[in-house]
């Protein structure tokens, strides 16, 4: 199922005009009146996707209302905050809100379904497949008029394809359908989309004929009542159809799908779009829709997780606030104190004050102890990798070559000859081991060295792609951290050469004023987060922790390789 920003307002609306009207005690009109008109506002900010306004105007008529122990208001205003941040891809935090909003609904109502609906998407969205079904069910019996149930009970149909249980889902649309209970103009939307999914799963079960039947038809409809954005999923749907049939006009309904995508700023159905025709296309300008999907996903990523801690700061400043009102209160009782408790604070105080100058010095002490070691142990590695390699690569070489010069004339040209060969091949690997150890220029070339140096694994089945590397003012950054990011580059791509399979390579450097960024990813077989120290990365992040950087790995089994780090400037 596709979403929307527009599908969380409909509901938002939904739930406002479905809204119980309470008697406001005289008391209380003041804050009343201000708790709705924040609410009020935050509603129409909602509409205009004005995520930001919305949430925190929503979040201060919450506390309003806590004052009043207006528990309808309270769980109402929950639900909203929650539908934002699922329009922001914050699952996990939205099944926190709503959770938090079901305490204060005892009894099933038009409420509690919400609820229900609320947890199913999410659920969905986090492939949490047989929780998001549970919901929608539980969602459905909450409805009393037959229409309504439909909506959650079609939620159902792209889940069963989601899990190939096509039957399934044929089974269930089909008997939706079979009511006849959409056959109204004002249904025709909502008709439409489980037409869509419907034809979908048939073709997905291989009944391609009557499944191409029922999309096309599906999206005639949408075009004719003008339900662009649920065109989208019926172009992608189709785009999928041709795939396997004719890349032509599978390409054309994936840049259509992508096309409306952009203007209704959907980004997932972009990025599955991209990915549809990444799929397709095989020529060279494959790797702008390879560029296009990175860049795209890289920056909603940026996008959401910047959503998250705006929205995680509303609260903590809401609750800051509440918090500092009640410390205000204290602070009056604590005037009527007398002057010898105020002399026995002052005292604690200070005892307090010198502990944690202490407990300060003695941390400083023990982080300075620790980055030493962590620096030796990053040079004790080094120098053991130096010598494994020796030893492994150039010391049975070099007895071989020493046991030739005794066992054979050295007076007999084609011998000479042997023996030159076996000492320029000694004398390579040397060059080898020493270019991977000598000393790295951190003044003008650097910049040029480094991308001779990523440049050095293209072949014409790798393909090194980086970006913004000169974005970066790497004349301010310091010669230690220079090497240090010029070492873990190199220690990156030669496990990816000997471990991942990659023929696709991708290295995004960002700056900001603190740090520099480096975002590696590839699309090797990758393999368990528990095995990447024995894949020899164990190296690079002693390298990264001497300079106070960070990295965070996400591999799975054949889902590709990606590596997050983060170096102080």
């Amino acid at each position: 199922m596709l979403r929307s920003p527009f599908f969380y307002f409909i509901l938002l609306l939904f739930l406002f005009s479905c809204k119980e009207k309470k008697t406001v005690d005289p008391n209380t009109a003041a804050i009343q009146k201000e708790a709705l008109s924040i609410r009020d506002k935050a509603i129409e900010n909602f509409g205009k996707q004005n995520f930001n306004e919305a949430f925190h105007g929503f979040n201060k008529s919450k506390t309003l209302y806590e004052t009043l122990k207006d528990s309808a208001n309270i769980g109402y205003i929950l639900l909203q905050l929650a539908a934002i941040q699922q329009v922001n891809g914050d699952y996990y935090g939205s099944k926190e809100t709503v959770t938090e909003a079901s305490t204060y609904f005892k009894k099933k109502n038009k409420y509690t379904a919400s609820i229900n609906i609320t947890l199913g998407i999410a659920d969905k969205e986090l492939s949490l497949y047989n929780d998001a079904i549970f919901y929608y069910k539980e969602s459905a019996k909450e409805y009393k008029d037959p229409i309504e149930k439909l909506g959650p009970l079609s939620n159902i149909g792209p889940i069963y394809i989601q899990q190939k249980k096509y039957d399934k889902a044929i089974a269930l649309l089909e008997s939706i359908l079979s009511k006849n209970l959409l056959n109204d103009k004002g249904h025709a939307p909502i008709k439409a989309r489980i037409q869509d999914n419907l034809g979908y799963a048939y073709f997905k079960n291989g009944m391609e004929e009557k499944g191409y039947y029922l999309m096309d038809k599906a999206l005639q409809k949408r075009n004719e009542i003008k339900e662009t954005y649920g065109s989208i999923e019926s172009y992608l749907h189709l785009a999928d159809y041709y795939s396997k049939k004719d890349i032509q006009k599978s390409d054309e309904n994936a840049l259509t799908a992508y096309s409306i995508s952009t203007k209704l700023n959907s980004v997932d159905e972009r990025l599955e779009a991209l990915q549809i025709l990444i799929s397709n296309d095989h020529s060279p300008k494959k790797h702008k829709y390879v560029h296009q999907y990175f860049t795209l996903n890289d920056s909603i990523i940026k996008v959401r997780n910047n959503f998250k801690n705006k929205f995680a700061k509303i609260k903590y400043d809401a609750k800051k606030e509440k918090d500092e009102n009640e410390k205000l209160r204290l602070e009056k009782a604590e005037n009527l104190l007398s002057l010898q408790k105020e002399k026995y604070l002052r005292i604690v105080f200070v005892i307090i004050f010198v502990f944690l100058v202490i407990l300060i010095a003695i941390l400083i002490r023990y982080y300075k102890n620790k980055n030493k070691a962590i620096e030796f142990k990053a040079s004790y590695e080094t120098e053991t990798r130096i010598a494994k390699k020796i030893h492994d690569e150039l010391a049975n070489d070099v007895f071989n070559v020493i046991a030739f010069t005794e066992s054979q004339p050295l007076s007999i040209e084609n011998t000479k000859e042997n023996l030159l060969q076996k000492l320029d091949d000694i004398y390579g690997r040397v060059r080898g081991i020493s270019k991977e150890n000598n000393r790295i220029d951190t003044g003008t070339n650097f910049t040029s060295n480094i991308k001779e140096m990523l440049s050095s694994y293209n072949t014409s089945e790798r393909n090194i792609i980086f970006t913004n590397f000169e974005n970066i003012h790497w004349e301010i950054i310091d010669d230690i951290k220079k090497i240090t990011i010029s070492r873990i580059l190199q220690e990156l791509l030669v496990n990816m050469k000997k471990h991942s399979k990659a023929n696709l390579v991708v290295l995004k450097f960002e700056n900001d004023p603190n740090s520099i960024l480096i975002n590696y990813s590839d699309n090797g077989i990758g393999c368990e987060k528990n095995k990447i120290v024995k894949n020899g990365l164990q190296n690079m992040e002693s390298r990264i922790h001497a300079v106070k950087g960070t990295v965070d790995f996400e591999t799975e089994p054949y889902k590709g390789f990606k590596v997050k780090i983060n170096i102080p400037k």
